[in-house]
């Protein structure tokens, strides 16, 4: 059985940190993750999205250039194929990073799925599927976050997605319902609704953003509205049905219910521990 110090389990941003200043100060560490180095935050949350969120403001600096004494010279379009790679090669390029310093600070990646197994003993169940076995003095759980799933709203993948198949979508749909206005929700659909799909935006809650100050919300609303982006406050998706290639969303308003279909549903109620 091999024998570590430390093995943390989990190389997002709370892991890989800790795993790299453990190795600092002179102790064995061992990483266990099931897949890509960097976790979500590097590899399907904040980097990646901050990436297609960033080919969204330069297509709208192109399309106000005048704004700013620029003459373009065309009318802007966006490649979404390629604002799509782009994002995802920003990402593998902050994983390799990552590999980078966990080889440089000899620090070992234990690939697959870590459980722990009684007092200082770590299982990973590998890709191909079999069990290794790893003792530590210390292990260390940075295990992360996924997407949460209403119980009227489970994801497909396909139709009904969450943040990860919203960044990786093989065709920019024409139109979008986003449930949740939180920082993910409004995320993606400030991006979606730049690259041209006609979005509508469902929040429970009485305002977007509902966690941030009022004022924050009220200009970020302002700013969806002026985009024309349909926002839908105090209102739930009652339940969506799938024909075809058209999600049939029943959104529950204020007024009563209202129906409208879509090509997607993104679910973006937030996230749920991986324990």
């Amino acid at each position: 059985m091999n024998s570590y110090d430390i093995i943390v389990i989990g190389s997002g941003p709370g892991g890989y940190v800790a795993a790299i200043r453990a190795s600092q100060l002179g102790m064995k560490v061992g990483v266990v993750e099931k897949a890509e180095p960097g976790g979500i935050c590097l590899n399907w949350g904040c980097i990646p999205t901050k990436a297609l969120l960033k080919s969204a403001q330069v297509l709208e600096y192109c399309r106000h250039a005048s704004d700013y004494g620029i003459t373009s010279g065309g009318t802007a379009s966006a490649d979404f194929a390629a604002v799509i790679a782009r994002s995802r090669s920003v990402a593998d390029a902050m994983s390799k990073g990552i590999q980078y310093l966990f080889k440089k600070y000899n620090i070992e990646i234990l690939a697959g799925f870590g459980r722990l197994k009684g007092k200082g003993t770590v299982e990973v169940e590998t890709p191909g599927g079999g069990k290794e076995t790893y003792s530590a003095k210390h292990i260390i759980i940075a295990t992360g976050a996924r997407s949460k799933e209403l119980p009227n709203l489970k994801q497909d993948g396909k139709k009904i997605i969450g943040y990860r198949e919203a960044m990786s979508l093989p065709a920019l749909p024409a139109s979008m319902v986003v449930v949740g206005s939180g920082a993910i929700g409004s995320e993606f659909a400030s991006f979606y609704r730049s690259m041209g799909t006609e979005v509508t935006l469902v929040e429970f809650l009485p305002r977007v953003l509902p966690l941030e100050d009022e004022e924050v919300s009220r200009t970020v609303e302002r700013s969806f509205k002026k985009a024309k982006m349909k926002i839908m406050t105090g209102s739930s998706v009652e339940k969506v049905d799938i024909d075809g290639d058209k999600c049939r969303v029943t959104i529950k308003t204020p007024k009563g219910e209202e129906l409208t279909e879509v090509e997607i549903v993104l679910s973006a109620v937030g996230v749920m521990p991986n324990i």
